[in-house]
């Protein structure tokens, strides 16, 4: 790993978790859409991601085997990608309300499958995670600064 992979890998996770924010944003404000562009109700949405690397036991083997002092592997190892935004494929809920232009002739509306409360666990912990990824940041801006500052 550069001098510089540790802000690699937390601007991978930060842009990871912007997106996580968004589609719970978007899942949240349509949790009560019951038609789309596409016919039905809204169907709640979730971000894949991926290691992009080996992770920690593959950065330690690659600084291993480049030695002590080495320059580690060629490219950015570890941090995460999106490999795409997926719809959630649970049931919508049914609700009776026979008053509403969307009821079918029972009188059950089928509302999105988007629970208010799991998406504000999932806006907290990729806050959260958003958050410690800019402190990592942070730390690594003031190491690389007292490095320069010994050098001088």
């Amino acid at each position: 790993m550069g001098l510089f992979g540790s802000l690699d890998i937390s601007a991978s996770a930060l842009s990871a978790e912007r997106l996580r924010m968004d589609v719970t944003a978007e899942n949240l404000a349509n949790a009560q859409s019951t038609r789309t562009s596409n016919g039905g109700p809204y169907r709640r949405k979730e971000v894949v991601q991926e290691s992009n690397g080996d992770g920690f036991a593959g950065a330690l083997a690659s600084a291993r085997a480049a030695g002590v002092g080495g320059a580690g592997g060629a490219g950015p190892q570890g941090g995460v990608k999106v490999t795409g935004v997926v719809e959630d494929q649970s049931p919508n809920r049914l609700v009776y309300d026979p008053s509403h232009p969307d009821a079918n002739a029972q009188g059950y509306v089928s509302m999105p499958n988007v629970n208010p409360v799991t998406e504000m666990v999932d806006l907290i912990t990729a806050s959260r995670s958003y958050e410690a990824n800019v402190t990592a940041m942070q730390t690594a801006k003031t190491m690389f600064s007292k490095t320069l500052d010994l050098l001088r």
